[in-house]
């Protein structure tokens, strides 16, 4: 029979084991490309989602059933979902917009789990579809019970968490009452996003302090954009407040077209890097991501924002020297 001392080691053992767990939701082939100019080809995106599952990524996100008059980039849904090499073990979620797409999405037979948004902003829920905050609520409500009648899981984010470009700072009040409305209404996680990326270690500290005590840390993920340089430091502060769980986009890719002068997401490859020297576990080959991020940007004629992707590649074209 196992002791009293033995048993309690085995439990703090099981839950060191379990906090330093860190999954990475990868949003590269659809937060990340949705605002780009020049339609990527959908060969080239497809690769994009093999290659980021190859790597040991298991949330991939990988397109958006929007109508294409709004974001032409993702007009090609559904072939993306139809020919994705799928993976034992990984997610394939897709963003849906409405009930209208959620039906494009089911009609697919591909589909298995969704994200729907709200923001806490309505000034940007009127800007991005053209409804106000408890408006939207009432829409994802409608989505989200649509799709768990269908066996499909659900994802929510909420946008504009710290602030928004037309109506300011963000009351953590309002984070938390639709993180409560999200949750109820059968998500079974919840993505903070801080949309423009104006969120400091300060400011998203003051939020989950907010949260606290109202929302299951569990249940919540982290969606930094980096256009002030704070997304590093921004996850920092959520791990050390118990957040497990961070979305990120291939070699920094990203934007809102919604919100003028967000620049891209955290990149994958520099959130794994951090991760790994904090001793978590994300199961994630960084050596392959670094590859799949170089080659998507030459695909694309862009720069590669990921700062340590470029470390790591200097340091590999010095050594062939």
């Amino acid at each position: 029979m196992r002791s009293l001392a033995a048993t309690r080691r085995l439990v703090s053992l099981q839950r060191r084991d379990f906090s330093n767990n860190f999954r990475i939701v990868e949003v590269g082939a659809r937060d990340g490309l949705q605002n780009e100019k020049n339609f990527v080809p959908t060969e080239t995106k497809l690769e994009l989602i093999n290659r980021l599952a190859e790597s040991g990524l298991k949330t991939i996100e990988v397109t958006s059933f929007v109508a294409p008059k709004w974001v032409p980039q993702m007009a090609d849904h559904k072939e993306i979902v139809k020919k994705i090499r799928r993976l034992d073990g990984v997610s394939y979620p897709v963003l849906v917009p409405n009930l209208k797409g959620l039906e494009s999405a089911i009609a697919t037979g591909k589909v298995d789990e969704i994200a729907l948004f709200v923001a806490a902003s309505d000034a940007f829920n009127k800007k991005n579809i053209n409804c106000t905050t408890d408006e939207s609520v009432q829409r994802a409500a409608e989505v989200a019970k649509a799709a768990l009648k269908e066996g499909i899981r659900v994802r929510g984010y909420i946008s504009t968490v710290i602030g928004c470009p037309y109506q300011g700072d963000t009351d953590p009040r309002e984070v938390l009452k639709l993180s409560e409305q999200l949750l109820q209404m059968g998500c079974y996680e919840i993505s903070l996003g801080d949309t423009i990326g104006v969120g400091t270690p300060g400011s998203v500290a003051k939020l989950l302090d907010a949260l606290k005590g109202g929302v299951p840390f569990e249940k919540l993920a982290v969606h930094f954009h980096d256009t002030f340089g704070q997304a590093l430091a921004n996850t920092v502060v959520s791990i050390e407040k118990g957040i497990r769980v961070a979305d990120s986009s291939i070699a920094g890719l990203g934007g809102c077209p919604y919100a003028k002068g967000a620049t891209g997401n955290l990149a994958t490859e520099d959130l794994a890097y951090m991760l790994n020297g904090m001793g978590l576990n994300t199961g994630v080959d960084l050596g392959k991501l670094v590859e799949t991020g170089q080659w998507i940007c030459e695909k694309m004629g862009r720069q590669n924002s990921s700062r340590a992707a470029s470390a790591i590649l200097n340091k590999q074209a010095k050594q062939k020297c």
